[in-house]
């Protein structure tokens, strides 16, 4: 009788084992792993955006900010959204300030925005909401001349004169340093000062600068590549940074089609950097404002901040990300950087994870319990600093494994292999 059962146990299996391969077979994918047809968004939405004056649809990144500028010129490259029947128009800017002009004034309907203009959206109460998340835990360093004898923020304690730290101040490198260097004891005004200093000028290490606090792609071209200086810490013990794709809420209200649309291209464009970083590569030498970077940069860049963690990265946490952010809200108030005390809830209240969630539900992933960049049971607080370790792309040397069990809801293929949960 038990080996009866243990057959027909085993038979189960295999019948279920089948069924599983027919379904993948059944459901069509691209090579890099979006299932086919492609959702339309409806003729309804279409014209509403065209008596919006929305047409096309005006996207808004920044393209020195990597990993975040693969996925919009991917989508924009690759015609992502021409594929779900929307024509979009896609423009680079400088700086987050910059982006946020362009959505407050609803010229522009989406966005990326890092945690500091985000956090001043959400100060001025702008109508937005946070979709997606992009490129977490981007480096951001502070680095010094290659010859310095500093091998620590606490080095700079009791500079005579102040040490002068070049930074971009009102950004998340400012909020950064800050934090750490109240962690290390040091005195703003007394050891150390900040020069506003943009990226580009940080990367030459001009004399008279004792310290430059870039973030990548920058960080990356100053250590790998022109080999001027060396990195004496980094952003990970006191801040997890985030990026947000941002639509505005009207696009919620009225055509949440598109906003879906938005989502899933998004989630596309990722799919296809992993299956084609040279192809991605090539899309970015294109751009005018990464004409300055080389195309091993551009490379490293790409891997790091595209392949190196789960895909499902791009899924917002909106409890996480709150409490991650609440930190920065805290010192942005006291600082009177912002008018509100925003705290862990707001943030999270700014989150719409449902079109994430559809997206996921597409493809057949998991949505995680957590971000993939926190190991099993990590012991944080992510209101004390500093923060136990967890995975970044200075301690992940190889990309974490994926799909791993319990990653997938149903077949799904990608690069001609397919997976099974």
């Amino acid at each position: 009788m038990a080996i009866l059962k243990a057959c027909r146990h085993g038979f189960a299996a295999a019948v279920a084992l089948v069924s599983l391969t027919i379904a993948a077979q059944a459901q069509q994918f691209t090579q890099w792993g979006w299932p086919q047809p492609y959702d339309k968004v409806s003729d309804k939405s279409v014209a509403w955006l065209k008596q919006k004056g929305w047409w096309p649809l005006q996207l808004a990144f920044q393209a020195p900010w990597s990993g975040q500028n693969n996925a919009h010129i991917v989508m924009d490259k690759e015609g992502l959204l021409a594929k779900r029947g929307i024509e979009g128009k896609w423009q680079a800017f400088g700086s987050g300030p910059a982006v946020n002009e362009v959505l407050v004034s609803s010229r522009f309907q989406v966005a990326s925005s890092g945690n500091f203009p985000y956090t001043s959206l959400l100060d001025k109460q702008v109508p937005v909401k946070a979709i997606a998340i992009l490129t977490p835990n981007i480096l951001h360093a502070t680095i010094v001349p290659t010859d310095s004898k500093i091998a620590s923020l606490k080095d700079f304690k009791g500079s005579k004169p102040a040490a002068t730290i070049g930074i971009v101040t009102g950004s998340s490198a400012e909020f950064y340093f800050q934090m750490a260097a109240n962690v290390a004891g040091l005195e703003m005004g007394k050891d150390v000062i900040l020069k506003n200093m943009p990226i580009g000028e940080q990367m030459a290490l001009p004399k008279g600068i004792d310290a430059v606090v870039p973030w990548d792609a920058g960080a990356s071209v100053i250590l790998q590549e022109r080999k001027n200086g060396k990195m004496i810490d980094s952003i990970y013990p006191y801040n997890m940074y985030e990026g947000n794709l941002v639509v505005l809420q009207e696009l919620i209200d009225n055509v949440p089609d598109v906003v879906q649309a938005i989502s899933d291209a998004y989630v596309e464009s990722l799919l296809w950097t992993r299956l084609n970083v040279e192809g991605t590569v090539k899309h970015l030498q294109g751009d005018p404002s990464l004409k300055n970077f080389s195309a091993a940069i551009l490379t490293q860049q790409t891997r790091t901040y595209n392949v190196l963690y789960k895909p499902t990265f791009v899924y917002p946490h909106a409890k996480f990300w709150g409490e991650a952010n609440e930190p920065i809200f805290d010192w942005l108030y006291k600082q009177k950087r912002i008018q509100r005390p925003l705290k862990a809830a707001d943030m999270a209240n700014s989150v719409d994870a449902s079109y994430m969630a559809k997206t996921f539900a597409k493809i057949g992933w998991t949505v995680p319990a957590h971000p993939p960049f926190l190991p099993p049971n990590w012991q944080g607080n992510l209101a004390k600093l500093p923060y136990p370790e967890y995975a970044t792309p200075i301690n992940l040397k190889d990309p974490q494994v994926f799909p791993e069990k319990g990653d997938l809801t149903k077949p799904w293929s990608f690069g001609g292999k397919t997976f099974n949960p």
